[in-house]
C-alpha cells in the first residue's frame, strides 16, 4: 500500500467527523512553512525570491505547536524553503510526532543524508524529497548539477534506515512523458513508498515564466503519463485527484483544504497565492473571500491552476462525501487505464526546453545565493 492503513484511517474518520458535523470548509493537510530559506534556487520557484531578511526568519517550534493545535488539520506537509536548513527542525518534527501528526518532511535532499541522525523513524514520519524527473531533467529543473545523484543517495540511506520516504514531483511544459514513466521505475526501485505529482503554478515571483502549463497541456501530459499505468507504481496521492490531472474528472478547487502557515501569518487564500495574510486560522477562514478563487471565479491567477495543494482536497471530499465516491475511488485505485492515443502520445518528439537567463545556482550549504549566467 503506498499509504499506511493507520493513516489511511485517520484520514477517513478525521473527513467523516467533518462531514457528520456539518462542515464544508475544513483542513485536510496543513501546510506549515518554518522558512523560506533554501539551498537551492529553482527558476520555477517563488519562495526564494524573498529580500535577504525575510529568507533569515524562522518560525519557532512553540509558533509551528500552536499553529498545527489550531487548524486541527491531521496531516501536515513541511515545506519550505528547505526545512533541514531550520535550526530546530528536530524539535519540530519531534513536536508534531508527539501531538500525533502525520508529517511529510518535503526537502531537496542536499543535507538530508547528513541530518538523518537528527530523526527517529516512525509511522508519523515522511520525508518528501523533491525530484522533478530523471537525472538530466532534475538537475535542469532545479539549476544545480549532480542534485539527483545527491538526492537518491540520501533516499536510498533514508530507506535502509527504516524512514517512511516519499517523493514529490513537479512537471512543467516540455517534460517528456517516456522519460517521466521511466522516473518512476527507477523511484520505485528505490524503494520509495509512494510518488506524489503535481502541474507546476506560474509564481509571479518565479524566474521562468515561460514554461508553466496550461490546464488543457496538463490534461494531455499526465493522459500520456498516467494511462497504461504499471501495477508496480504507487502514488501517494488520492486516486480520484490523479483522474483530475487526466481530465476524467472535474473539480473545484477548495483552498481551505489545505491552509497555509509561514513566518507571515495564516496565508490568504492559499499556499500558491498571497493576498494578505489572517493572524489566526479562523479569521482565515471567516475573513477570506473564497468565491474570489478557483478556476470557476475567473480570477486569472487561478486560471490555469491544477495544483494539489487546491484540488486534491476536493478528490478527497469526493471520496467520502458519497456512496458513488467511495466507489469511484476503489476503481480507480486497481485501474490500469488502457489508451492507445496515450501510447501514441509517448512516441511524440519533445521539443527541447531552454534555461532562462539569470538563474541563480548556490550550494548544498549556502544560506545565501549567488548569480550566475545561464
Amino acid at each position: 500500500m503506498p499509504v499506511p492503513v493507520q493513516q489511511m484511517w485517520t484520514v477517513a474518520t478525521y473527513v467523516l467527523k467533518q462531514r457528520l458535523a456539518g462542515r464544508r470548509q475544513y483542513p485536510l493537510v496543513l501546510m506549515l512553512e518554518p522558512l523560506f530559506r533554501c539551498n537551492l534556487a529553482c527558476a520555477g520557484c517563488g519562495k526564494i525570491q524573498y529580500p535577504a531578511h525575510v529568507l533569515k526568519m524562522n518560525l519557532s517550534p512553540e509558533e509551528c505547536f500552536k499553529a498545527v493545535d489550531e487548524c486541527g488539520a491531521p496531516m501536515v506537509s513541511i515545506p519550505g524553503g528547505e526545512p533541514l536548513m531550520h535550526p530546530e527542525i528536530d524539535k519540530i518534527v519531534n513536536g508534531l510526532v508527539a501531538r500525533g501528526k502525520y508529517i511529510y518532511l518535503c526537502t531537496n535532499a542536499l543535507l538530508l543524508k547528513e541530518k538523518l541522525d537528527l530523526f527517529t523513524p516512525s509511522r508519523f514520519l515522511s520525508f518528501s524529497v523533491h525530484v522533478d524527473g530523471q537525472r538530466e531533467h532534475h538537475d535542469f529543473s532545479v539549476c544545480r548539477e549532480g542534485g539527483f545523484d545527491i538526492a537518491t543517495d540520501a533516499i536510498r540511506e533514508a530507506v535502509k534506515r527504516g524512514f517512511r520516504v516519499t517523493t514529490n514531483t513537479t512537471l512543467f511544459d516540455g517534460a517528456d512523458p517516456a522519460s517521466v514513466r521511466a522516473f518512476f521505475d527507477e523511484m520505485m526501485a528505490l524503494g520509495v513508498e509512494g510518488m506524489m505529482l503535481s502541474p507546476g503554478y506560474s509564481y509571479d515571483k518565479a524566474p521562468d515564466q515561460q514554461h508553466f502549463l496550461g490546464r488543457a497541456r496538463t490534461r494531455r501530459l499526465f493522459r500520456a503519463i498516467l494511462s497504461n499505468r504499471k501495477p508496480e507504481w504507487k502514488f501517494n496521492m488520492s486516486p480520484l485527484f490523479l483522474e483530475f490531472l487526466m481530465g476524467k474528472r472535474h473539480y473545484a478547487c477548495t483552498p481551505w483544504g489545505m491552509p497555509t502557515y509561514n513566518v507571515f501569518g495564516w496565508q490568504k487564500p492559499c499556499y500558491l497565492l498571497q493576498d494578505g495574510y489572517a493572524e489566526t486560522f479562523q479569521e482565515l477562514i471567516e475573513t477570506t473571500n473564497w468565491s474570489k478563487y478557483g478556476f470557476e471565479s475567473g480570477n486569472p491567477k487561478c486560471a490555469n491552476c491544477m495544483v494539489h495543494s487546491g484540488y486534491e482536497a476536493s478528490a478527497v471530499h469526493h471520496n467520502f462525501s458519497t456512496l458513488g465516491g467511495f466507489l469511484a475511488t476503489a476503481k480507480a485505485f486497481f485501474s490500469r487505464y488502457p489508451d492507445r492515443e496515450a501510447l501514441r502520445m509517448l512516441e511524440e518528439p519533445v521539443a527541447p526546453v531552454h534555461a532562462p537567463a539569470g538563474l541563480v545556482q548556490i550550494s548544498a550549504n549556502s544560506e545565501t545565493a549567488e548569480e550566475v549566467e545561464a
